[in-house]
């Protein structure tokens, strides 16, 4: 009888994951925040979690960033966005194995061509291209996967923290992408030597540099001091530690996502053994706070870059 009630939930379980790739998939791109609002407002009548995940991400952009009202208020239905975009990537592509996105692709040849003058300018440096944590997390692996295709690469290894095969098997979906995980991996140890390894047969490689400490609390943090917001913060010191013994250079950039439409903003490149690059780093991640905080992927939690690298 187990046997069969088992059965039966996983029958379920498959049955509703086809409906939601099936609807989710065909979403219009321009009613994404439209539906998300709509979503949040009606889980936030019966689900408190979810209403109070919502509250407090914009509270902390309006008290603790000085946010503007309505911009902090946007904030309430971010990861709702995020979930929407993810999965209507994901599940678009799953459904028309060739969709593009003109919008990403385009993004993708700005980016290609400010990695190709960077390595033009310095050919012995690697260059760590550096999506910020927004919008969301497939929008950014889009772009890597067709920014390696550009420059003529096989594939294109990735740092990364987040959870693998979240919808599906991802790697049968974006084949072109190596990922270097780093959450729940037994061999976390070695991803210093996979990216070493990547750096000198590709030149280039992706690592997300604006990862908040609180995000890896099950690992010990490596950080490095340095002041935002007017206040002393910390920030992940490894990709300082592995640009610096490769003579790398980082290129940071971050999405924006309205009406429909992905919009880029893309930094001035950091050399990474330069004494002033973690400040920079900072600079930026404060830049890109202000300006599309509402979202920010790990918005929501209190601490941000508050940091005791000690106890």
């Amino acid at each position: 009888m187990s046997a069969l009630r088992s059965t039966l939930k996983k029958w379920i379980a498959m049955r509703k994951h086809r409906a939601r790739r099936s609807i989710v998939g065909r979403i219009p791109v321009h009613a994404v925040e439209t539906l998300a609002i709509c979503i949040w407002r009606m889980r936030s009548l019966f689900d408190a979690e979810a209403r109070a995940s919502g509250l407090v991400r914009a509270e902390i952009g309006a008290d603790v960033l000085g946010l503007p009202r309505a911009q902090s208020h946007r904030a309430r239905v971010g990861a709702q966005v995020e979930k929407l975009i993810d999965q209507r990537i994901y599940f678009g592509r799953d459904i028309r194995k060739s969709e593009t996105w003109p919008d990403l692709d385009a993004i993708a040849q700005t980016l290609a061509r400010a990695v190709e003058k960077l390595r033009k300018e310095a050919p012995r440096r690697p260059v760590f291209l550096s999506p910020f944590h927004f919008v969301s997390q497939y929008a950014n692996i889009y772009i890597v996967e067709r920014v390696a295709g550009l420059l003529g690469l096989q594939s294109m290894s990735v740092v990364s923290g987040v959870p693998r095969n979240q919808y599906g098997d991802d790697h049968a979906l974006i084949p072109g992408i190596k990922v270097l995980y780093t959450y729940g991996d037994a061999n976390r140890n070695g991803l210093g030597v996979r990216v070493a390894r990547s750096l000198k047969r590709d030149g280039v490689a992706v690592l997300f540099s604006d990862v908040p400490p609180f995000t890896m609390h099950r690992y010990p943090m490596e950080t490095v001091e340095v002041t935002m917001f007017g206040k002393s913060a910390r920030i992940h010191n490894g990709v300082f530690r592995m640009g610096e013994s490769f003579g790398a250079v980082l290129l940071p950039f971050y999405l924006r996502f309205a009406r429909g439409r992905f919009e880029l903003r893309v930094f001035d490149a950091l050399a990474l053994d330069a004494a002033d690059s973690p400040q920079r780093l900072a600079e930026y991640i404060e830049t890109a706070l202000r300006d599309n905080y509402e979202q920010w992927l790990p918005a929501g939690h209190p601490a941000m870059y508050a940091f005791a690298p000690s106890r």
